[in-house]
């Protein structure tokens, strides 16, 4: 609704002057910079008008499937048929439900519109609480005809798919040249450092972004020579020059505070927003959130996506819905690859190791054995080698294809890993590298899983430790339930470094 309110008070509904002034010439920054914000404040009001109109339509067709076709079967001694003009306000009290709520939720902003699978989940959460509010209003109230609830299933359905294919189409249209050369944000780089290449490189690949340049600090001489715009004290003039968005300081270190404070008042007066990258945080950045402590402003780490209730809610209904299944399928394949280890490598068929968990707490992770008995025999825990000379014949296949794992389908439905997250490892490895490698512990603030991020990206064994890290954090500050399923799939079909 504020974006209705801005658009309207600032546009008088016309995102245009009708008469424009002959002695009044607007910079041509400024120009863009408004006409961008206009087209934004347009595609918000047409986003929400398209899912209005999506959402009675659902209701409508709902209505049509369950009263006058006969394409859902009726059970009952009794068969209602009701006239859409019978029904109108049950229909227009559940699609104005759903648009409140759905408004209320922030899905209509540029960025969200651009990126519709990021706003499923929450989406469809919404949804579903609509569907048992409108069912509770209806036996509470006793309204008459009264609220169908095949009805109100099959509307939520239908808004589902319409309102998902409405904007999976709103996207594609903002992403066409003719949109994205104004909608795209431009960012100017100021200062250097070893994480400029790699913003540069995610800006280029942002589809809300475009990397303008980068302003040099001072006189050491610096990479990207060909996108340098200028010196630290031609700022202003770059600023208006490139008809730049956001201004952008990537090591607050190079400058004084006197520096950073001049830098911010200039964004100010040429009405740039102003970024900074926290160098006393370069983990788990995109959790940081102000906050008011004793009266003073403070950055830090606020919350993470698994730390909300919801969101841990439901990846453990996935959680134990998964591992009850993996442990019916895991019967059969414990007889066959049992009795194959069995019968290479006499003795005891599951392996049982000590691992690392959640905060650090320590349990006991299952396996089918796929080594000799003497694969440790030393005692020192070591990661495993392609070509390891350890493995039994049929463990070099069950790795490759992850079935020596299946076992821990009952450590997820103990609660101490989840299908998919970061995966644990030894605390005697742990203790090697945890005071080496940055921010290794980090990835304990979840649950660890029997397959993640990292892992379907060919980040496991023997491999690149600093790269297998920063997947799982990336994986740690971006959860999502769809995220979740990309992983399960990926898991499927890619087995790099599997061995």
């Amino acid at each position: 609704m504020n974006t209705i309110r801005a658009f309207f008070l600032d546009n008088w509904f016309f995102p245009f002057p009708l008469k424009k002034e002959a002695t009044v010439k607007e910079p041509a920054f400024t120009l863009r910079r408004y006409r961008r914000e206009t087209i934004e404040h347009m595609v918000s009001i047409l986003a929400i008008v398209g899912d209005f109109v999506m959402i009675m339509f659902a209701f409508i067709l709902a209505f049509w499937l369950r009263f006058q076709s006969t394409l859902i079967p009726v059970y009952g001694s009794t068969h209602q048929t009701f006239n859409i003009y019978d029904y109108w306000r049950q229909i227009l009290m559940g699609s104005l439900l759903v648009f409140v709520s759905l408004e209320g939720r922030k899905l209509y902003s540029y960025k969200r519109l651009l990126f519709p699978s990021k706003t499923l989940s929450r989406f469809l959460a919404v949804l579903c609480a609509c569907m048992f509010i409108l069912i509770g209003v209806g036996l509470i109230l006793r309204i008459n005809p009264p609220i169908s609830r095949m009805f109100v299933l099959l509307g939520v359905v239908s808004i589902f798919l319409n309102v998902a294919c409405w904007r999976i189409f709103l996207s594609r249209v903002l992403r066409l040249n003719a949109f994205a050369d104004i909608l795209r944000r431009r960012v100017v780089v100021i200062g250097g450092g070893a994480d400029r290449q790699r913003m540069h490189k995610g800006i280029e690949q942002s589809l809300d972004l475009r990397f303008v340049g980068w302003v040099q600090v001072n006189n050491r001489a610096e990479g990207l020579p060909e996108n340098r715009l200028g010196s630290i004290h031609e700022l202003p003039g770059i600023l208006r020059k490139h008809a730049a968005d956001m201004a952008v300081i990537l090591n607050p270190k190079t400058l004084s505070q006197e520096g950073v404070s001049a830098i911010v008042k200039i964004c100010e007066n040429e009405h740039v927003q102003f970024k900074i990258v926290p160098q006393f945080f370069d983990v788990l950045i995109s959790s940081l959130r102000p906050n008011n402590i004793g009266g003073v402003a403070v950055l830090g780490v606020e919350s993470l996506p698994l730390k909300s209730y919801e969101n841990w809610l439901l990846k453990r209904v996935v959680d134990i819905i998964g591992s009850i299944v993996g442990l019916i399928i895991l019967v059969p394949f414990l007889l066959v690859f049992g009795t194959m280890v069995y019968l290479e490598s006499p003795g005891p068929i599951i392996y049982k190791q000590t691992r690392l968990g959640r905060s650090g707490r320590l349990f006991y992770i299952y396996k089918i054995r796929s080594m000799h008995m003497s694969a440790e025999a030393g005692g020192k825990p070591q990661w495993t080698k392609q070509n390891d000379p350890r493995r039994l014949r049929i463990g070099t296949f069950m790795r490759k294809y992850n079935i020596d794992e299946m076992p821990q389908f009952w450590n997820v439905l103990n609660g101490d890993m989840s299908l998919i997250g970061p995966r644990p490892e030894r605390p005697g490895l742990i203790s090697k590298f945890k005071n080496k490698i940055p921010h290794y512990n980090a990835r304990h603030s979840c649950l660890p899983g029997m397959t993640g991020w990292a892992q379907v990206n060919g980040w496991r064994g023997d491999t690149s430790l600093d790269e297998r890290i920063r997947h799982d954090i990336w994986y740690v500050e971006n959860w999502s339930f769809w995220l979740d399923m990309r992983i399960l799939a990926l898991t499927f079909m890619r087995r790099d470094n599997a061995y």
